[in-house]
């Protein structure tokens, strides 16, 4: 149960202290309590907590957009307000579906999406259409669209897929460089940049999903800026506000804008709203965690950190235990190999961690590390001494036979 909060640590209620190793579900960038974000909160409690975009503004939206447009890709010049990580992608979806529409004559069989197997990318119905985890999404089989999906890192596959699908398909849903929900699953070099390619040699949209790559967790700002690829769409969230409040942003080039564009009567308007789209707390959040960004140069110091992790990682590697260590950036995952589930080894190793004052999350049996941006020298590598040493007292579970194993989990628990 946390309480409370300071710098990158979690707090409980009986006062003890935890390092936060997955920034509150990948979403903290600058600590917890930072200074100028909870000041530019404050503040704006002092004007106005909410007030709806629908057919109204305020200054802090008009603000953070016109920020958010000067960092990001080339080209993306509109931006669209939502909630969170899902929605910017359903918005996504729902504006390249409509743009076709627009364009009317052969267009309009535009109607499907290409993304990769084992894609996530959120909960809500059209995210979870263009996902591509069955053990999140099977259940749902029968209320989802068509898409079509395409091996990650196979750029020839992709090449195979546009070619016999191009005049079906609306546009192409990625997430730059990392499958963050996969499994820190990586992409080769040059697989983003193929995809781009491809995208415009056969006349298809391009959909990067940066919710759980933005913000610097790759080592950029948006992991698109590694590979000069800018994409038609961009969905933003989660490390948006710092991970401070829920917001949701969705970016479009001037060509998607102008589709919507005509008379009254022609009814072009993109019908999607939410009522706390814009949310004026959450934009004052983003806007002061974009200066943060700005002056405390968080991009430049987080260059050491990534080759510190690097370095450290490069031991957790060579353990007996660990079958693969995938990083990107501050994205980290170690894979612990294929194990009978009923071991449940990867969340035994979080509980070994949180025994030892540090919180990571498994997917799986994969451990994943994604500390704030802010993280000490000091405390990343105390992250992954504690992760190795967890992994190592973890590991004999494997052995026990199944009551041993319940006693050691109602062990752990209590400790933990």
């Amino acid at each position: 149960m946390i309480d409370r909060a300071e710098g990158v640590e979690l707090i409980d209620t009986d006062g003890r202290r935890y390092l936060d190793g997955v920034s509150s579900l990948w979403c903290n960038v600058h600590g917890h309590r930072h200074p100028a974000i909870d000041e530019a909160v404050r503040e704006q409690l002092d004007r106005v907590a909410h007030s709806t975009m629908l057919g109204l503004s305020h200054p802090g939206a008009a603000e953070l957009a016109a920020r958010l447009i000067e960092v990001a890709p080339p080209g993306l010049s509109r931006v669209f307000y939502s909630d969170s990580g899902s929605t910017a992608v359903e918005v996504a979806l729902k504006m390249a579906f409509q743009y076709w529409q627009h364009r009317g004559g052969q267009h309009v069989r535009r109607a499907s999406f290409i993304c990769l197997e084992d894609a996530y990318h959120g909960d809500t119905i059209g995210s979870v259409s263009v996902g591509g985890m069955e053990l999140f999404h099977s259940a749902f089989g029968p209320l989802l669209f068509e898409t079509h999906h395409a091996p990650p890192g196979d750029i020839e596959a992709m090449e195979r897929l546009i070619s016999r699908r191009e005049e079906e398909v609306a546009a192409v849903v990625i997430e730059p460089l990392v499958q963050g929900a996969a499994g820190m699953i990586t992409h080769p070099p040059g697989y983003l940049r193929a995809v781009r390619r491809l995208c415009d040699r056969h006349g298809l949209l391009l959909i990067c999903d940066e919710v759980a790559t933005g913000f610097g967790r790759t080592g950029t700002m948006f992991a698109c800026e590694q590979e000069g690829v800018s994409p038609d769409l961009l969905c933003v969230a989660k490390g948006l506000t710092g991970g401070y409040m829920p917001l949701a942003a969705t970016l479009a080039t001037e060509r998607i804008y102008e589709a919507f564009l005509g008379s009254y009567s022609e009814f072009k308007t993109f019908f999607h709203g939410h009522t706390y789209t814009g949310n004026p707390l959450a934009c004052a959040a983003a806007l002061a965690s974009l200066e943060v960004f700005r002056r405390e140069r968080t991009l430049v110091r987080l260059q050491p950190k990534i080759r510190l992790l690097s370095e450290s990682l490069a031991e957790v590697e060579e353990m007996n235990e660990v079958s693969e260590v995938r990083q990107c950036g501050l994205m980290v995952g170690i894979d612990l190999g294929e194990h009978d589930p009923e071991l449940r080894l990867g969340n035994r190793v979080a509980l070994e961690a949180r025994k030892r004052g540090v919180i990571v999350r498994p997917l799986g049996d994969v451990i994943v590390l994604m500390p704030p941006l802010a993280i000490s020298k000091q405390d990343l590598r105390r992250l992954v001494d504690v992760v190795a040493e967890s992994i190592g007292a973890a590991y004999p579970v494997a052995e026990l036979d199944p009551g041993a194993r319940g006693r050691l989990d109602a062990a752990l628990l209590e400790a933990a």
